[in-house]
């Protein structure tokens, strides 16, 4: 039994086209054996009205509910471009990237994700790892195809290294033979002139580039010149950004850094191509963005006030996991952890350029520990096991309704696995974005 408490009533019923009903007070005819006034009307998606009991048009079996693009199921491959075969030890953004969306459009699949992008750390025996990088928002240089080099008449061909076989990829091997020639093709970019100078210097200047590209390039040129562990052990003028020593380091570090700003606009150009060939072959890029950055890295330097340090700069707490399934003491990754005050305060800016950047690389991507925005372990600086933290409030909806209001819509995958409490559920459906699952976890168990 239905029972209309108001003079109007929306009904949603999946399997039919959507319709509304409502009450009317004026008397509608029929045939003479139903010359009788009808109050309920039903009105469908085609805007026609048609009270109950008359019969509907003939083609209305046909009027069969349309499916929404963004819910329809698809498949992918995760693959970070790192193990492409490749001729130098390591995959990049040449033929190996487009061949492989190529197969990925004829099997059928419509999703390729990726690690992050990210430069790896190269210190402190992060091995590569793109979940340690040095910037959250310059590209692995790494990745760029020194063929494609040669193809914008920046390299030689007589100067590529001969093959190099390897069935793991070492990243200070390959960073022995790539960066010098990927380094001389930035430099020849940069005295060159021509139109891809011109996309050079338009690159360098954009807004939402500059935002970033000016403090990686400091933090690196200075990095490249300290015998250094962290920022945090370099001279003081140097690790509180004084404006006379970044002028002096402009001076005598000119070239490294317009060589610097060449290899990231050489990698997000190769990127690009990568990108704009797989929306042509109906291919969606998903990222990666971790939710933390690393101690050591252009982020924390130039953005202290944002983080939770001490007044010398030095970490208070650090990021980790409580002791779980997979360690009885936690997981301690060490991270900084946000000032979501000071951040709230500035209008969560660092937040939003970050998405803006993450955009242009990607149709969509997965944000890691999705669930530290609704709660988070905090961890003591001092501490050796995480288990020793505790749960502090997330920004919550707030964060996310900047981004929103800043960016518009984002295409966003909420990785919550892990210790996920009603708090996190609402968030991500609060804001739409899917969750994920694991088909181990959901089978309750683990692949030998």
């Amino acid at each position: 039994m239905m029972i209309l408490s108001s003079p109007t009533l929306q009904l949603s019923v999946p399997s039919l086209p959507k319709l509304s009903i409502f009450t009317t007070t004026t008397p509608i005819r029929f045939s003479p054996e139903f010359n009788r006034p009808r109050t309920l009307t039903m009105q469908f998606q085609n805007g026609n009205a048609y009270p109950v009991g008359v019969d509907l048009p003939a083609d209305y079996a046909e009027w069969l509910p349309k499916s929404d693009l963004k819910d329809r199921r698809r498949a992918g491959i995760f693959l970070h471009p790192t193990s492409f075969p490749g001729p130098y030890g390591i995959g990049d953004l040449g033929d190996q990237a487009f061949h492989f969306l190529d197969w990925l459009h004829d099997s059928g699949c419509s999703v390729w994700q990726v690690l992050p992008l990210v430069p790896p750390g190269r210190k402190g025996n992060e091995d590569g790892s793109p979940y340690s990088g040095q910037d959250a928002n310059c590209g692995n240089t790494l990745l760029i195809s020194l063929e494609e080099l040669v193809k914008d008449g920046l390299l030689m061909k007589e100067e590529l290294p001969k093959a190099l076989d390897m069935d793991r990829v070492s990243f200070s091997a390959v960073a022995d033979i790539k960066d010098p020639l990927i380094s001389k093709a930035a430099e020849r970019l940069v005295s060159s002139e021509g139109e891809l100078k011109r996309q050079l210097e338009d690159f360098r200047k954009g807004p939402d580039i500059a935002s970033w590209l000016e403090d990686a390039a400091y933090f690196a040129a200075i990095d490249n010149s300290l015998n250094a562990l962290s920022w945090y052990e370099w001279p003081e003028p140097l690790k509180n950004r004084h404006l006379v020593a970044l002028e002096e380091i402009y001076q005598n570090k000119k070239d490294f850094i317009n060589i610097f700003i060449a290899q990231q606009f050489l990698f997000q150009r190769q990127w690009q191509k990568v990108r704009d060939y797989a929306q042509m072959k109906g291919v969606s890029i998903m990222g990666d963005m971790p939710i933390y950055v690393g101690y050591h890295s252009a982020d924390v330097w130039s953005n202290k006030k944002q983080f939770l340090l001490n007044k010398n700069g030095f970490p208070l707490l650090v990021s980790g996991v409580p002791p779980d399934a997979f360690s009885q003491t936690g997981q301690l990754w060490g991270s900084p952890l946000y000032d979501w005050e000071a951040m709230e305060k500035d209008g969560f800016s660092w937040w939003i350029r970050r998405i803006k950047h993450a955009q242009n690389l990607f149709d969509e991507f997965r944000i890691d520990h999705f669930r530290g925005f609704a709660g988070f372990w905090a961890v003591p600086y001092e501490a050796k096991i995480a288990m020793v933290g505790r749960w502090k409030v997330g920004p919550g909806k707030s964060l996310f309704d900047a981004i929103f209001r800043a960016v518009g819509k984002v295409n966003i995958i909420a990785e919550d696995l892990g210790v996920i409490t009603e708090d996190v559920v609402q968030l991500r459906k609060s804001i739409g974005a899917p969750g994920m699952a694991v088909l181990q976890f959901g089978s309750n168990f683990l692949l030998s």
